[in-house]
């Protein structure tokens, strides 16, 4: 005989209350609580790079970049989520008391792995842009010298552009800002499975 399992629900609240108290990170997804898979150190190394070289000020206006434990609320699905860094431009804005969940990202960045890509591609790009302050959208693989970058468009519309091989720029839309490819991939080891 076939048994199911019944999924369990929980609110918001009850999330975040567990959260707190979890060793491990796991998003919120309409209920349902999902476990985050665990990243390779060349995912880490890319994530930190981009994280780390990004200024705090372009152009006289300061820039706020978070990595991987600030959580983003899109309350349009009710979903919690740890993008693997997020630009903000100005001050953050928070979605209630907590200053761990944030609301206004000008950027995402998230690095793929044979896992999730396809979910960040899909999905998770589609829940990203019911955010309006959300402009562009990098998906950095980390197996290969390859980026894929989203930009807004100003009849809401997204162009995608792909930038590859080992001497590329990635040149910012939303941001008057660029990173070398030499820098983004620093210390990455193509010869490592990937995840």
């Amino acid at each position: 005989m076939l048994t199911t399992t019944e999924t369990k629900y929980y609110t918001p609240e009850e999330y975040l209350a567990l959260e707190e108290t979890s060793e491990d990170k796991n998003e919120y997804r309409q209920g349902e609580i999902i476990p985050m898979v665990g990243a390779t150190t060349n995912h880490n190394q890319i994530a930190g790079n981009f994280y780390r070289r990004f200024p705090l000020t372009i152009n006289n206006q300061d820039y706020y970049t978070y990595m991987e434990t600030v959580r983003l609320w899109l309350s349009d699905y009710s979903i919690y989520t740890y993008p693997d860094v997020m630009v903000i431009k100005g001050q953050p804005l928070y979605q209630g008391n907590s200053k761990s969940n944030v609301i206004n990202p000008l950027i995402i960045v998230e690095v793929l792995s044979n896992s999730t890509q396809a979910y960040d591609r899909g999905d998770k790009f589609k829940f990203y842009r019911s955010l309006p302050t959300f402009q562009e959208y990098i998906l950095i693989e980390q197996s290969s010298y390859s980026v894929e970058r989203y930009s807004k468009q100003k009849d809401d519309q997204w162009l995608i552009d792909f930038v590859t091989g080992e001497n590329a720029v990635l040149q910012l839309v939303s941001v008057d800002w660029q990173i070398s490819f030499q820098d983004l991939y620093q210390r990455v080891n193509f010869d490592l499975a990937e995840t």
